[in-house]
């Protein structure tokens, strides 16, 4: 979770794309046009700070509660990720709560 906000902080999309599940709803097999919009996300939010709340960790499933606080606001989430060829992809999340 760590690496994926740090990832969108910095604009990197390539990473956000790799470590994305093929089954979660952003998932885009136009790479181009998603990395477009994964730029243009990050470079209009300012990250301020990353919150991990709760951490589970099983074989071959994770689930990370955390508080992103950006600058449009803050977000609550529940994230899953699976492990697939030995990687960590994140598959979905349920946001919790959002102040904005």
């Amino acid at each position: 979770m760590k690496s994926r906000y740090s990832a969108y902080a910095i604009s990197n999309s390539n990473y956000i794309i790799k470590t994305t599940h093929p089954k979660n709803s952003d998932y885009n097999p136009n790479l181009k046009e998603w990395s477009r919009t994964i730029q243009q996300f990050s470079n209009s939010t300012e990250f301020l700070k990353l919150e991990i709340i709760e951490f589970i960790e099983a074989e071959s499933e994770a689930f990370v509660t955390f508080k992103a606080t950006l600058s449009s606001g803050e977000m609550l989430e529940k994230s899953r990720f699976l492990k697939v060829d030995n990687r960590w992809l994140y598959e979905s999340g349920e946001i919790k709560s959002t102040a904005y």
